[in-house]
């Protein structure tokens, strides 16, 4: 269900997918009601690989995912989200099912397309926003790994996710996939554009790897922010954080950035990735959005504020 014309808060766009997705959502939500949460659909693990393979339908768990983040708090939508986010356990096939996804594929049985079925479920949870695929076909990602000085090909989003290599590009199958084009109206009509944080190489490049999502991205009139993440994740061992930086460039060289928000924790080298922010056009926010529970978590509350401050200073 999109955000009601006069709604509170900036027109925002966020992209990205599974827990760093989330974690944005649930921080942009306190500043806006505008918000369009645009989901890759590459995860081939799990219970949203296995609904892949038999249907042949979209992964539905970071579109479940992002519907969550998004629900109402009043207790209607506190509680349908819990019931979305339920994990069957059993000996049976239903094991490790999540319902939401079970939900979000009946839904597109029943009518046929996988934008209406996503709003009748944001319709059920109340949720502040929309929630849309990157594209309108399952993708997978593939990319090139150099371990021990030897080059090779890893395939499926899970395998990138656990490579023990050195990932150096990556791209998607099919190659230049069609985007959403409800995706492609939002990013256009947007005010803010949000990337990250996530699972770098399989949940922030992606985006800039479908054509039309990718030119969408650099012709828009909204300000762009790239959100790092709180850690390093195994795809990205041993990447610095200037590293990172230059990959995205890498990856889109067009595509300018008007902020990069992070972590002070995380600052290994500031004369560094200052560099690299304005080779990308942007301006560095150090800010604390870390939980104080000691974990790589995101405090939706710091996050928020974080996001306030690119809102009110670029």
């Amino acid at each position: 269900m999109a955000a009601a014309r006069g709604a509170r808060g900036p027109k925002v766009v966020a992209l990205g997918g599974g827990h760093g997705l989330y974690a944005s959502l649930s921080a942009l939500r306190l500043l806006t009601d505008n918000i369009t949460a645009i989901v890759t659909v590459a995860d081939d693990g799990g219970s949203s690989g296995r609904l892949r393979q038999e249907f042949g339908v979209l992964p539905p768990g970071d579109l479940r995912m992002a519907l969550s983040a998004l629900c109402d708090d009043s207790e209607w939508g506190q509680t349908w989200r819990d019931v979305l986010q339920h994990r069957f356990t059993s000996d049976g096939p239903l094991n490790g099912h999540a319902l939401g996804n079970l939900l979000i594929v009946a839904l597109w049985e029943q009518l046929g397309g996988s934008v209406p079925a996503l709003e009748w479920v944001g319709q059920l949870l109340e949720i502040r926003g929309r929630v849309l695929p990157m594209s309108s076909m399952p993708l997978k990602i593939e990319a090139d790994v150099t371990e021990n000085g030897i080059c090779e090909t890893v395939r499926g989003q899970v395998d990138v996710a656990v490579t023990q290599g050195h990932v150096d590009h990556v791209r998607l199958l099919p190659e230049n996939p069609p985007a959403q084009p409800e995706a492609i109206e939002a990013v256009h009509d947007a005010e803010w554009v949000i990337l990250g944080p996530g699972s770098w190489y399989t949940s922030i490049i992606p985006h800039l790897l479908v054509p039309e999502l990718h030119q969408a991205l650099c012709e828009t009139s909204a300000k762009r922010v790239l959100a790092l993440n709180l850690r390093s994740e195994k795809e990205t061992r041993g990447l610095s954080v200037a590293e990172h930086i230059r990959s995205f460039n890498d990856h889109a060289p067009e595509l300018r950035l008007d902020a990069i928000i992070i972590d002070p924790g995380v600052i290994d080298d500031r004369a560094e990735i200052e560099r690299a922010a304005q080779a990308c056009g942007a301006q560095l926010l150090a800010r604390n959005v870390r939980m104080n529970d000691g974990s790589a978590r995101h405090d939706p509350l710091r996050f928020a504020a974080a996001y306030r401050d690119a809102f009110e200073q670029i």
